[in-house]
């Protein structure tokens, strides 16, 4: 944003900012500055008061062997605890905790007393199946409660556990096992989606059978369609097998705050997904201290994360923090479009719910079906109950965020616009409900404590209004500690050289406004797409064109797209004459269903574009750059002189 530009806050009302746990912005500069005055001192605080420990911690910040920084490691905690016990202790054992509703609108409830009870049975279970601290176990779950159960239940015996999305193929499944070397899958036999039922066990099974799975001993089935599912004799067991017979009541297993509570895979630059190791600790502190501050979390709400528990969105804000909390809470296995576009309102309006996040890219396909069907506009239903909204995943649009704000929140409700990664563990900039005057498209100020900045490739910080590079420059409790098995990775990837170590690099250009210092997020600045709001690597889409034995060479980029952010856009040379009409489509088709198995459908290209050869320097790399130019549809600027055959430009604009 230039100066000049004409900018419209939204200012949250007067009866919000009075409600609110962080109120006013002199709160919020408080908070800051404790924290750069103090700032260990700041994180040592929040962490006794907001967190329970079985060992208190005595160190800080041990930065010893950075960028592989430590919090409070002399600490011992466990997380399910944190997110069970300590509620009912707090007397709310018969507070509802989760309120699941299936795809075909089955609603279940657990309260925190049922929950901690259905925990333990699983990780009595699990501990019965020889499964102990420090081993890994692979969850690939339909959404609803059983996910819940089977995260908690790890973090209940200290088992590490590594969430794979529901959407994911038998091969990305098989990658992650080995990757993580897990001992254990949990999954189920279908998962339900818009009518549909989709195998998860049978994706497991052809995962295993690709090889490279010898450390699986155990595979949990929950059964929950009853759909057709091959069982191994001595290796998979059912679900109510499992916890036939054990006992409620299961002694947590106390870990050093740096244990790692989970490996989250996220796409990189590089085809081979990373495994995100997050500790305990620190984790669990800022899941805590989000809900409580983004979120303004009270005990009436009823809070609804949309996401799906493969997503670190649904760790942090469906099986952690609102549990950690002691909020209840929604857990939805369907799709926004089924059996209509009105579903979210509907079931806002049956469940009361009065907090709501969710992604752009869903708001957006939903306000494209209000336009269209106007039966299912959100200003048909009652969202009277609503009080607050977030979105996550991708910098929302401002047409979206009106839309949101004035359709859905009825002009009442303020926005947490929340910028963030898998990595971050939770919020890092974002507006405080109570405070922040929201611009729509910014996520405008730094969560409290989070040294957020901008600078160019040699690390020199940018005044405000010139665009740069996202970086960090001080270590927090919520973050990445290494990449599983591969701390060089982790090294280049986030601490690189340029920077002498010492910056995070987010992997996003941003630019600050020059009057207020909002932040706005402009895009990747790596080989990462976001595809709504979902990571995708372009070298890992690149790898399994090229996978395939028709083709000899594919680059992909990415190119904006109204409803989804971004939109997968490949470039493929084939091993044998380039096909055009009939023939394209069909191998379009082709290759877009090799990907869908090979990584998932959320991975196939929006477009495919075939020509003889791709655009390359004399060094032979390819121009992505121009690729770029031409998957917008944009006049091609730069020079191309260089080019072999400059005919190719015409075929790779898809003419």
């Amino acid at each position: 944003m230039s100066a000049n530009e004409s900018v419209q806050y939204f200012q949250p009302s007067a009866e919000f900012v009075k409600q609110a746990t962080i109120s006013g912005m002199d709160a919020y500069k408080a908070l800051c500055d404790e924290a750069s005055k103090d700032y260990t001192g700041y994180w040592a605080r929040l962490a006794r008061e907001h967190v329970s420990w079985k060992k208190p911690f005595t160190q800080v910040l041990d930065e010893s062997n950075a960028p592989f920084f430590k919090w409070f490691a002399d600490g011992t905690l466990n997380a399910s605890y944190n997110c069970l016990d300590r509620n009912i202790e707090a007397g709310l054992g018969d507070k509802l905790a989760i309120v699941s509703e299936t795809d075909d609108g089955q609603v279940r409830k657990v309260t925190y007393k049922e929950l901690l009870a259905q925990v333990s049975r699983l990780a009595n279970g699990l501990r019965a199946k020889g499964i102990k601290k420090g081993d890994r176990v692979v969850i690939y779950m339909a959404m609803g409660i059983e996910g819940v159960v089977a995260m908690q239940a790890c973090a209940r015996i200290g088992a590490i556990h590594s969430v794979v999305f529901g959407g994911f193929s038998a091969q990305s499944v098989r990658d992650r096992i080995n990757d993580a070397g897990a001992v254990a899958v949990i999954t189920t036999d279908e998962q339900c989606r818009g009518g549909k039922t989709i195998p998860l066990k049978p994706a497991v099974d052809e995962g295993i059978a690709l090889g490279g799975c010898e450390t699986i001993k155990t595979v949990i089935v929950f059964k929950r369609t009853g759909g057709p599912c091959a069982m191994v004799a001595g290796r998979d067991i059912w679900w109510d097998d499992v916890i036939a017979g054990q006992s409620d009541v299961c002694e947590p297993e106390w870990v050093e705050a740096e244990h790692p509570l989970f490996l989250l895979y996220t796409s990189g630059s590089t085809g081979k997904p990373k495994g995100v190791q997050h500790s305990t600790g620190g984790y669990l502190l800022h899941a805590v201290l989000t809900m409580k501050w983004t979120f303004d979390l009270k005990p009436n709400d009823f809070f609804w994360c949309t996401a799906d528990i493969g997503w670190v969105t649904g760790h942090t804000y469906i099986t952690y923090g609102p549990l950690a909390c002691g909020g209840t809470q929604m857990v939805f296995e369907g799709v926004p479009v089924y059996p209509d576009a009105g579903r979210f309102w509907k079931m806002i309006q049956d469940h009361k719910i009065s907090i709501f996040y969710t992604a752009p890219t869903a708001i957006r396909s939903l306000i494209k079906a209000s336009d269209t069907n106007p039966a299912v506009a959100p200003t048909n239903y009652d969202l009277s109950s609503l009080r607050l909204l977030g979105t996550v995943g991708e910098p929302i649009n401002p047409a979206a965020w009106m839309w949101y704000y004035n359709d859905v929140g009825g002009g009442r409700c303020p926005i947490v616009d929340t910028f963030w990664q898998t990595e971050t563990g939770g919020h890092m900039i974002t507006p405080l409900p109570g405070v922040t005057p929201m611009v729509p498209g910014s996520c405008t100020l730094p969560f409290p404590g989070i040294q957020a900045t901008i600078v160019d490739e040699t690390g020199t910080e940018l005044d405000w209004g010139k665009g740069g590079l996202l970086v960090v420059s001080k270590p927090w409790p919520a973050m990445i500690r290494n990449i599983w098995n591969d701390p060089e990775r982790f090294k280049n990837s986030y601490y690189p050289n340029d920077f002498n170590g010492k910056l995070y690099l987010a992997g996003d250009g941003s630019v600050r406004d020059i009057n207020t210092g909002y932040f706005t997020i402009t895009g990747r600045i790596d080989d990462v797409l976001n595809v709504s709001g979902h990571r995708m690597g372009t070298m890992e889409i690149e790898s399994a064109l090229v996978s395939h034995p028709k083709v000899a060479e594919a680059a992909v980029v990415g190119r904006p797209d109204d409803l989804t952010g971004e939109a997968i856009c490949a470039f493929v040379v084939l091993k044998g004459a380039r096909p055009v009409g009939e023939a394209a489509t069909k191998m379009i088709k082709e290759l877009q269903d090799h990907v869908g198995r090979e990584i998932g459908p959320i991975a196939k290209p929006k477009d495919i574009r075939f020509g003889e050869n791709l655009p390359k320097t004399r060094s032979g790399k390819i121009m992505r750059r121009l690729l770029r130019s031409l998957a917008k549809g944009d006049t091609v600027a730069q020079d191309v002189s260089t080019l072999e055959n400059p005919a190719i430009l015409e075929q790779l604009r898809g003419n």
